[in-house]
C-alpha cells in the first residue's frame, strides 16, 4: 500500500501486499524552481497537478518550510487471491462504502468539524471523527479538510468496501498580506514570498476584490466583466501560483472587500448607498462609494466573486468591509431600508448566511474581518457587526486589534498605541470569553505599520513581537496575520525556519504599491 504523509491504513488492510512501484525522486529543485518562477510573476510550464503524481510518495513535506503538504493515500487494488463472497443481484446494485476515522496526527484524538469532499458534495462526520459514504464502483478521490489542518486526499480504486484512517497534520496559521497591487509588483511579491519561505510564516492573504472594486485576476463572473471590475488585473498567473503555494504547504486566503465598491456603485447606482442631498452615490472620506448592504443583488455579486475564488483553489474566503460605513458624512447616507440596529444586523448576518450556504459546500473555509472594538461592545457598534451573531456563519473571526485603532483605549490602557501586548491580549481574551462554546476560531489582524491616530510612532519589531506573543497566549493555535498596506513587514519579529539564518530587514525604499486606505478607525 502506498501511504502518504498524514494518512494511515487500517489494520485490516495492513497485510495486503505492497504494489511494486518505483518511487520517483524528490523534486526539491523543481519545486524551488517553480516557486522562484511564480515569485517573478512569470508563467511556469511545470507545477503539481491535482493528483500530485510527481512526487507525493517520496516527498511528504515541503522541502523548505517542513510543513506537510497535501497528503495522499492510495488504497490497494483488489488482489486476485482475495475475493469477497458473491453478492446477490439486489446487493450488487448498491455502491461500495468508504468508511473511516479522521484523527489528529499529533494527539490521536478525533478531529471534529472536518469536511469530506466527494462527488462534488460535502459529507458530514460524527463527533467521534468517523465517516461513511457511498462511492462509485469505478473508484475516484476523496478530499478531507479541517480548519487549521493540512488537507489530505484518499485515492480509492475500483472494487469493494474500503476503510481508512486519515491522520491530519495540524498547523498554526501565521500570515502576511499582499495587496491588490503588491501581488502584481515583481519586487514586492518576490520580497514577500522570500519572507514566507525563510521564516515561520505559512499563510498568505491575497487581494481578490480590492478596496476600489477591481478584481485582481481575469474574472469570468458576467457582472464583473460588464461593470469593468476586470479592467485592471494584477494577479495574472493565479492558476500557476496557487498550486505552487499549495505544494509548498502555504495556506492561501482570498480577501474580498464586500460593501465598499466604487466600481459597482458607479455602474449600478440604484444599488449604491446614496447621498440624500444629491441623489448620487454617497462618498466616504477617501472619496470612495459604497454599495447598499441591504440589496440582494449586491449579495449575489459578491458571493459569485467569492465562489469563483474558491473554485480557483483558495483555502479560505475572507470578507472585509462587511459592515455599514463609518467615516464621512454618514448622516446623509441613504439606504433602501431604514438602517436601524435590527435592520443593520439582519443585513450583515443575512449576507453571511447566504454566503455560507453557497461556499461551504465547496469545502472552502469562511472568515470575516471586524473592528477590534466589536470584541468589547455588545451592540452592533453602529455598523451591523455583533460577534455572537456573525460567528454562527463563520469558521474564522478576524478582529483588527491594531493598537492604533483603539482611539478611546480599553479599560486600564487609555493610550493604546503604547501598549501593544496588553491591547491585543485583553481584546482577544474578551472575545474568546464572549464566544465560549462556539467552534469559531479567532485569528486576529496585527499592526505592522506606523501609528496614524496618536503620535505617529513607528511600530518596531519589538512591538510586532509583543502582539504575536499576546495572540499566542490569548488564542493559541488560532494564529495571527500581519497587516502592512505596502507589504513591508518586520522580518526581525519573525522566527526563521529551521536551518535558515535570521532574515535581514528590507531597506526603506518607496514601493509602487498604493496605500489602499484601509487604516481607518472607528468613529463613535
Amino acid at each position: 500500500m502506498a501511504v502518504r504523509s498524514g494518512l494511515h491504513p487500517p489494520l485490516a488492510l495492513a497485510s495486503l501486499p505492497e504494489p511494486t512501484r518505483a518511487a520517483p525522486a524528490a523534486p526539491t529543485l523543481l519545486a524551488r524552481a517553480a516557486l522562484a518562477t511564480a515569485r517573478a510573476g512569470e508563467r511556469a510550464a511545470w507545477f503539481p497537478d491535482r493528483r500530485g503524481r510527481f512526487s507525493a510518495s517520496a516527498w511528504p513535506v515541503s522541502p523548505r518550510n517542513g510543513t506537510p503538504v497535501l497528503a495522499r493515500v492510495a488504497l490497494p487494488e483488489p488482489q486476485p487471491w482475495f475475493r469477497a463472497p458473491r453478492p446477490n443481484p439486489l446487493e450488487a446494485q448498491e455502491s461500495p462504502r468508504l468508511r473511516g476515522v479522521i484523527e489528529d496526527a499529533q494527539t490521536g484524538q478525533p478531529v471534529t468539524g472536518a469536511r469530506i469532499l466527494a462527488d462534488g458534495h460535502v459529507r458530514a462526520i460524527s463527533e467521534e471523527g468517523r465517516f461513511q459514504l457511498p462511492f462509485p464502483r469505478d473508484g475516484g478521490a476523496v478530499q478531507v479538510k479541517a480548519l487549521h489542518y493540512r488537507a489530505a486526499e484518499v485515492l480509492v480504486p475500483a472494487g469493494e468496501d474500503r476503510e481508512v484512517t486519515v491522520r491530519l497534520e495540524p498547523f498554526t496559521p501565521r500570515g502576511v498580506y499582499l495587496t491588490f497591487y503588491g501581488i502584481g509588483d515583481r519586487e514586492i511579491r518576490t520580497r514577500t514570498l522570500e519572507l514566507v519561505e525563510r521564516t515561520e510564516l505559512n499563510t498568505l492573504i491575497i487581494d481578490v476584490k480590492g478596496d476600489r472594486g477591481f478584481i485582481s485576476y481575469k474574472s469570468e463572473v458576467p457582472l464583473a466583466q460588464a461593470i469593468g471590475a476586470t479592467r485592471i488585473t494584477t494577479f495574472r498567473d493565479v492558476e500557476v501560483l496557487l498550486p505552487t503555494l499549495r505544494a509548498q504547504g502555504i495556506y492561501t486566503i482570498a480577501r474580498i472587500v464586500t460593501f465598499k465598491d466604487p466600481v459597482l456603485a458607479a455602474a449600478r447606482p440604484e444599488w449604491a448607498v446614496l447621498d440624500e442631498r444629491t441623489g448620487e452615490p454617497w462618498i466616504d472620506n477617501e472619496g470612495l462609494a459604497w454599495v447598499d448592504p441591504f440589496r440582494s443583488e449586491v449579495w449575489a455579486y459578491v458571493i459569485a466573486v467569492a465562489k469563483e475564488a474558491a473554485e480557483k483553489g483558495f483555502d479560505e474566503i475572507q470578507f472585509d468591509y462587511i459592515r455599514f460605513p463609518t467615516d464621512g458624512r454618514i448622516q446623509h447616507a441613504l439606504y433602501s431600508r431604514p438602517p436601524d440596529l435590527p435592520e443593520r444586523m439582519g443585513a450583515i448576518n443575512g449576507f453571511l448566511a447566504e454566503a455560507a450556504a453557497v461556499l461551504k459546500p465547496l469545502g472552502v473555509f469562511l472568515a470575516a474581518d471586524v473592528f477590534g472594538y466589536t470584541l468589547w461592545r455588545t451592540d452592533d457598534t453602529g455598523i451591523g457587526q455583533r460577534i455572537e451573531d456573525m460567528a454562527r456563519h463563520l469558521d474564522v473571526l478576524s478582529p483588527m486589534v491594531y493598537p492604533s485603532s483603539y482611539h478611546l483605549g480599553i479599560p486600564g490602557y487609555r493610550y493604546s498605541v503604547a501598549h501593544p501586548y496588553e491591547i491585543v491580549y485583553h481584546s482577544l481574551v474578551r472575545g474568546r470569553e464572549r464566544l465560549r462554546g462556539s467552534p469559531v476560531r479567532i485569528r486576529p489582524w496585527l499592526q505592522d505599520f506606523r501609528d496614524y491616530a496618536f503620535d505617529r510612532r513607528r511600530y518596531t519589531p519589538q512591538d510586532v513581537l509583543a502582539q504575536t506573543r499576546a495572540s499566542a497566549e490569548a488564542v493559541g493555535a488560532d494564529g495571527w496575520m500581519l497587516w502592512n498596506p505596502r507589504a513591508r513587514y518586520s522580518a526581525e519579529a519573525l522566527a526563521p525556519k529551521p536551518g535558515e539564518a535570521e532574515v535581514a530587514p528590507a531597506p526603506e525604499t518607496a514601493d509602487r504599491a498604493e496605500d489602499d486606505g484601509r487604516l481607518t478607525w472607528l468613529q463613535e
